[in-house]
């Protein structure tokens, strides 16, 4: 899926397997519940659902993960398509209250993102990277500086580089010649020269280099190069009138 959350689902796996309710659910209290699907409480049990409410009754969204025993399937055979032509698992869910079934919430503590859109992704990049520790395990020459908190992998190597914390440098990645700044994570096999790179995220084997301007706010895939190639010579081509005067930017 493309939600994060701080701690992790494994308690509530648990938990939903030592019980056994029809589907147990993960919601949070939201600032704007009006742009998620809402769950209502009575006493402690989800009564309602609503996609998307004008007027919210409530301000627990749905994070997005869901538990659910056999009994879904019923619920799934039963209910209609949507306005959008889907089978919703919010109607699912409803229709599984509606037969008097029990569906557990439960209310996530700690932050949470659903990492559906870049700033999405790269805010929990930051989340991540604010929570580790500083450990430097792989190659880091005299003419480099490490500052803050940053993990350097195995097999990494930083040569005449400034790697700015909280970072990440993967296992393998070379960086020379350049600047790593805060909050960004470069993965395995990464390769970095002659460029500066912020506030991003650089997939595996990707390459970046020789690079006039900061790389910033980015996500770069796998396998994906990045550089800077000979400017062509240009020439100007005027028609002007009389007394005319032009300005040219070098």
């Amino acid at each position: 899926g493309d939600n994060l959350l701080n701690k992790g689902i494994g308690h509530f796996v648990e938990q939903f397997a030592s019980d056994k309710p029809a589907a147990q659910i993960l919601l949070a209290h939201v600032p704007d519940p009006q742009m998620f699907g809402v769950a209502e409480l009575c006493d402690g049990r989800v009564v309602r659902l609503v996609e998307k409410p004008k007027e919210p009754r409530s301000d627990l969204a749905l994070v997005g993960v869901y538990m659910f025993g056999p009994e879904i399937f019923t619920s799934v055979r039963r209910i209609q398509p949507s306005w959008r032509s889907e089978l919703e698992i919010t109607d699912a869910i409803q229709d599984l209250i509606d037969r008097g079934l029990e569906v557990r919430p439960h209310i996530v503590d700690g932050w949470w993102k659903d990492t559906g859109k870049l700033e999405d992704i790269l805010e929990a990049n930051r989340l991540i990277l604010d929570t580790m520790e500083r450990r430097v395990e792989g190659n880091v020459d005299a003419a480099s500086r490490i500052e803050g908190k940053v993990v350097v992998e195995p097999g990494a190597f930083i040569e005449t580089s400034v790697v700015r914390g909280p970072a990440i440098i993967g296992a393998r990645a070379r960086i020379s010649h350049s600047y790593i700044g805060p909050f960004t994570s470069i993965m395995n096999d990464v390769q970095i020269r002659d460029a500066e790179v912020e506030h991003s995220i650089v997939l595996e084997g990707a390459e970046i280099r020789d690079l006039a301007s900061r790389v910033e706010d980015s996500l770069i895939g796998r396998n994906v190069r990045i550089y800077r190639v000979p400017v062509k010579p240009s020439a100007y081509r005027f028609m002007l009138g009389d007394n005319s005067e032009v300005g040219i930017r070098w």
